[in-house]
């Protein structure tokens, strides 16, 4: 039920209008009144002076190396407040003419203290390198010191408490719901920004590998994130027994609809800690071939080498076969196959091969590539050459085509012919 009834009663929102209505002719046709308003226009367009000398010192200041080192921060912030400061200046110049002539000056310091408060906000939040946040916090503070250099920020208070409602038993105000707001973006922005710099200290240390790091980083993420929606629900006295149902709705809710998100996230946690995989290593699962750019909670990052990403579930690398090429090593062996004719010397054959795979520059030295003679076709000797790479991040298939081109050109070059498939057909004539 709410607790505002009074507050949409017609009778009493036709006297309250006509109350503040008539509050506001008084006082606006009252000579102190009129006065004081004219100081303060005066006050507000005279400091508009100070905007070209800002405009100016911007200029010069963009033109210097040490813009940004912490002066200029700080004159980068103060610049465009100097019209304002001017404004004050003057508002306080002005009130004292005013006071001397016997005459209340409560608007003009009004006036002067929230601008005051105003420039302050904003030379604080300018420091903040988030535009967005330092624009939310700016206005919000300056909202809050506004009701209360005008005496209203306990009756505005009190005003938001009373707009309330029960669910449940519990009584959810306005006042509650805009603090819980605050707190919860403020709680979650810190724990975000805790667990980023946290991240970055754990990528330093060597030691850990990067499964491990990975690991770290996200179990603290989850641990500072769950701490921060803690810590903010009790600071609104909220009893979190009474969300105990939640529990049981979160398990139903897993048992149906999240099987595969959770899945894929106990799939996650297991990469992490086995090992098997992790960012840096080059995998081959189905037809993707490439390089774990990164391991997240419910998927894997593949980047292929013609730059396209693939997004893997965690789940297919536990239940499918992957293949690892550098999971203990990068020293990957491949295999090229090349047919020759029957006429061929077999051992020069196998000399020229090999001196065509060790003029390809990725291919190493130790070990040495191997040639060896693998079968009699049927209309070559097949030929099998081993090579050893040790980057398989940077592909398989072109040091292939490479060690092809150059066993093409030495073959051409010593007279070697590379055979294709053929058949002989001999045709018997019936004797009569």
């Amino acid at each position: 039920m709410f607790f505002m009834s009074k507050y949409v009663d017609p009778q009493f929102i036709l006297s309250l209008v006509s109350s503040l209505w008539k509050q506001y002719y008084e006082l606006v046709t009252n000579a102190n009144t009129l006065i004081e308003a004219s100081v303060i226009v005066f006050g507000l367009l005279l400091a508009q002076l100070a905007r070209p000398i800002s405009k100016r010192l911007r200029s010069y200041l963009d033109s210097k190396d040490w813009r940004e080192r912490v002066p200029g921060r700080l004159m980068n912030a103060l610049l465009p407040l100097l019209s304002g400061i001017l404004a004050i200046i003057l508002l306080q110049i002005g009130s004292e003419v005013v006071s001397k002539q016997d005459q209340s000056s409560f608007l003009i310091d009004t006036s002067a203290r929230l601008l005051t408060a105003w420039i302050l906000i904003r030379f604080t939040t300018a420091m903040i390198k988030e535009s967005n946040w330092a624009r939310l916090l700016s206005i919000t503070a300056w909202i809050v010191s506004a009701l209360y250099i005008l005496n209203l920020l306990m009756p505005t208070i009190n005003l938001l408490d009373r707009l309330a409602i029960d669910l449940g038993g519990v009584r959810v105000s306005l006042l509650l719901i805009i603090k819980g707001i605050i707190v919860f973006t403020v709680l979650l922005k810190l724990a975000s920004s805790s667990s980023r710099m946290l991240e970055k200290r754990i990528f330093k240390f060597e030691e850990l590998t990067p499964s491990v790091q990975v690991l770290l980083s996200k179990a603290l993420k989850i641990t500072l994130i769950s701490v921060a929606i803690i810590v903010a629900l009790g600071s609104l006295g909220i009893n979190l027994s009474a969300f105990a149902f939640i529990g049981g709705a979160v398990g139903v809710g897993i048992g149906f609809g999240l099987q595969k998100v959770v899945s894929n996230l106990v799939s996650g946690i297991i990469l992490l800690l086995d090992r098997s995989i992790k960012p840096g290593d080059v995998i081959e699962i189905g037809s993707t071939y490439g390089r774990i750019q990164s391991l997240g909670a419910r998927y894997v990052s593949v980047a292929t080498r013609d730059n396209t990403e693939y997004l893997i579930p965690n789940e297919d690398l536990i239940t499918n076969q992957v293949i690892n090429w550098s999971f203990s090593d990068k020293l990957v062996r491949l295999k090229i196959v090349v047919g020759v004719s029957y006429d061929s010397d077999v051992h020069e054959v196998m000399r020229l091969m090999m001196a065509a795979a060790t003029s390809v520059p990725r291919v190493m030295a130790t070990p040495k590539p191997v040639c060896q003679l693998k079968n009699f076709g049927d209309s070559s000797i097949d030929m099998e050459l081993r090579i050893w790479i040790s980057d398989p991040e940077n592909g398989i298939a072109n040091v292939g085509s490479l060690v092809r081109i150059a066993i093409w050109d030495m073959f051409k070059e010593h007279r070697i012919e590379i055979p294709f498939p053929q058949q002989d057909i001999h045709i018997k004539s019936k004797s009569s």
